[in-house]
């Protein structure tokens, strides 16, 4: 099959052929986003990858000929965590282009049955654009403590999740929403109070996004007793807490927000496919991979950056 392939980190992709490897059933895939943990592992931020890779995890395609998606999280099913509905915690999971199993920067993919989910229309690459981030929107929110008036920041507002998380924060009824962007004008359609700094404002909570760059400037907008949810770490570098005295005597919560379960994202490709949430992307064909990677770097994608593979 055709494939993009890292072989090295840091470095463009070859496009080549390769053999899909994992334990299920065969997926014909036809588009694939681009996960801001694709961008950390391509930058060389989870060293314990052995290379060469190919990526992507946000797949849809077809399956018996019918529209579908996959979770891509490959779950044991037997841990406590599994057990409970919690197989986002897996203690045995793997996530699909990472490590063995192949992933959907590819013509093909093979999963467990039971992580295939099926789509409730052929626009398939609004769910490859949107199902990943709102899902992780739904989870994050969850832990966030919200109600629909709380005062609320999303770093990272114009990429690939910010983008869905406030529209979805929106949708809960939410009112106020705030995005830290460089993109404010298509946040400003979507109701949303875009801003470039964080300077004299406070917030109850804060979806930090883009991680080392901006969570010490998060955290001192963020009010006495509010929470802060760790969702991502875009440049893969070290966090540290300037100020943790600070953090200490607000009374902070900082919660990590593991990924999604699989009900979430159903629940997901459910508010997609009724129009909730707008997806918004660009879409490059498999072998354009290393000019989307080029944009995204360069922070020039509004929204998710799509590949289209079949």
């Amino acid at each position: 099959m055709k494939a993009a392939i890292l072989n090295q980190f840091n470095s463009p992709f070859s496009i080549g052929n390769a053999e899909a490897r994992g334990i299920g059933v065969k997926v014909n895939v036809a588009y694939t986003g681009i996960c801001g943990r694709d961008l950390v592992i391509w930058k060389g931020g989870f060293r314990n990858l052995k290379l060469p890779l190919i990526l992507g995890h946000e797949i849809v395609g077809y399956y018996k000929g019918k529209p579908v998606a996959i979770y891509p999280n490959l779950y044991c099913g037997n841990c406590e965590y599994c057990k409970s509905g919690k197989e986002n915690l897996c203690d045995n999971a793997l996530i699909l282009g990472e490590g063995e199993i192949t992933g959907g920067y590819a013509e093909e993919v093979i999963v467990p049955e039971r992580n295939i989910i099926p789509l409730p229309d052929d626009k398939l690459e609004k769910y490859a654009a949107a199902m990943d981030p709102v899902a992780t929107a739904i989870h994050a929110s969850k832990l966030a403590n919200l109600d629909k008036n709380s005062k609320v920041l999303v770093t990272g507002a114009g990429g690939g999740v910010g983008i869905h998380l406030v529209q979805y924060l929106k949708n809960l009824g939410v009112t106020n929403v705030y995005g830290l962007t460089s993109k404010g004008e298509k946040l400003r359609e979507l109701g949303v109070i875009p801003i470039s700094d964080l300077k004299g404002e406070k917030f109850d909570v804060v979806f930090e996004i883009v991680g080392s760059k901006t969570i010490n400037d998060s955290l001192r907008a963020l009010k006495k007793e509010g929470t802060l949810v760790l969702i991502g770490n875009t440049e893969g570098e070290p966090i540290t807490l300037q100020r943790p005295a600070m953090t200490i005597m607000r009374q902070h919560k900082i919660v990590g927000s593991a990924s999604y379960t699989k009900a979430e994202y159903e629940e997901a490709i459910k508010l997609i496919g009724e129009g909730k949430i707008k997806a918004i992307y660009e879409i490059y064909e498999l072998e354009r991979v290393n000019e989307a990677y080029k944009r995204l770097i360069e922070r020039k994608v509004l929204g998710r950056a799509v590949l289209k593979v079949m």
